[in-house]
């Protein structure tokens, strides 16, 4: 059985909502600009200017903000944070459409689905890049630009360790086309959540590694249906025709592969770092490693503050405490990433003990720009198939 959901978040580009709200704050009067030289103030500075705003509202993609906030109103207190969470896909939506109507907005936005984010968000002005100056040195070049991340996060095939003591039930993508597993991979629809179209787009643009793991998987070249472009796209129809089950979020996968007790549970797309939960949720959530090709992607999570933050400095005090204290565990501002399955993007923050690292992992970590060229394609292919 399958969930049908036709949304297609590619079918309708950021710049419609752009366009049709300009003209609701065509008579709003021009802020002044922004002329401060964020990188030139210490940190002392930043924090006096931030409590003289004494709040900052932020949108965040993640449950985890909460923690965040509690902690960060800890280390400044006077400094009130106004936290939301939703996901990357209303946030990017809701960010754009307050932009365009000159409406009041978040000061910072934590958010992932970094191909719309960097293409359209970033591009069209709606956020503005910000990498606090005492991490900068620590952080990679494509960490640091076009948007500052924090950490990597992913969507990858994940597994009932209770059910499967032995490891992963599945050594190659393309088992999960056979009858063995219909009806018995669960995933979000792609055309619902931006990060698993990130996925489905990643299938495709990897589509040599998909073909070769195909030959690999069954001794024979694969032969494309009529119609089919290239390999990844080939999986993804083999995978809908064997039932794949689409659902509206994450929680849904995790409890369906996740749940104890269950003899012979399906297997599922969604995050690694959700395995955190499996005591609280009992769960018995483990990650597929080493899957050919790959298990799946690996994606930055991005910290931006937005070209009309009502309290810049406190919107960049945010981003500074979210990218980590000095320590070696990133302290209590990073606390809640610092996780299995939560890869730091600093090089000096040490990982998790308990992570598979990402070399053995094997996710792909995606191109934005690459997928932001192709995914309108995909998400265009997948309504044909479901």
């Amino acid at each position: 059985m399958r969930t049908r959901t036709r949304t297609a978040l590619a079918a309708v580009p950021l710049a419609l909502a752009l366009t049709a709200l300009t003209a609701c704050g065509a008579g709003s009067p021009a802020a002044e600009p922004d002329t401060t030289d964020w990188d030139a103030l210490t940190h002392d500075e930043l924090v006096e200017r931030a409590q003289e705003e004494g709040t900052v509202t932020v949108y965040a993609f993640t449950s985890r903000i909460a923690q965040v906030e509690a902690a960060f109103e800890a280390e400044y207190p006077g400094i009130d944070v106004v936290a939301s969470d939703i996901s990357s896909t209303e946030l990017i939506t809701r960010l754009a459409s307050e932009h365009a109507a000159g409406s009041a907005t978040a000061d910072v936005a934590y958010v992932s689905d970094a191909p719309v984010v960097v293409t359209e968000l970033l591009a069209d002005g709606v956020l503005v890049p910000y990498v606090p100056p005492r991490v900068a040195g620590a952080l990679p070049e494509e960490y640091r630009s076009p948007l500052v991340a924090n950490r990597l996060s992913t969507k990858v095939l994940m597994y009932n360790e209770e059910a499967y003591p032995d490891g992963s039930p599945v050594q190659n993508l393309w088992a999960l086309t056979e009858p063995e597993w219909a009806g018995k991979v669960v995933l979000v629809d792609p055309n619902v959540r931006g990060d698993y179209l990130d996925l489905a787009t990643e299938l495709s643009l990897r589509a040599d590694e998909m073909a070769a793991a195909y030959e690999e998987h069954t001794g024979e070249a694969l032969v494309l249906d009529e119609g089919v472009e290239d390999a990844g796209l080939q999986f993804l129809a083999d995978l809908y025709a064997n039932d794949a089950v689409l659902v509206d979020d994450t929680d849904t996968v995790n409890a369906a592969v996740g749940a104890t007790g269950q003899a012979a549970p399906p297997v599922g797309f969604t995050s690694y770092s959700d395995r955190r939960d499996n005591e609280d949720e009992g769960w018995a959530l483990q990650v597929a490693a080493g899957v050919a090709p790959s298990p799946g992607i690996a994606f930055p999570a991005q910290i931006g503050v937005t070209a009309d933050a009502a309290n810049p400095a406190a919107a960049r005090l945010l981003a500074d405490f979210l990218m980590g204290d000095d320590s070696g565990t990133g302290g209590p501002g990073f606390e809640p990433f610092y996780v299995a399955g939560d890869y730091p993007t600093r090089t000096d923050v040490e990982a998790p003990a308990d992570a598979v690292s990402l070399d053995e992992l094997g996710a792909w970590e995606i191109d934005p720009e690459a997928s932001a060229a192709r995914r309108g394609d995909v998400a265009d292919f997948l309504l044909t198939v479901q």
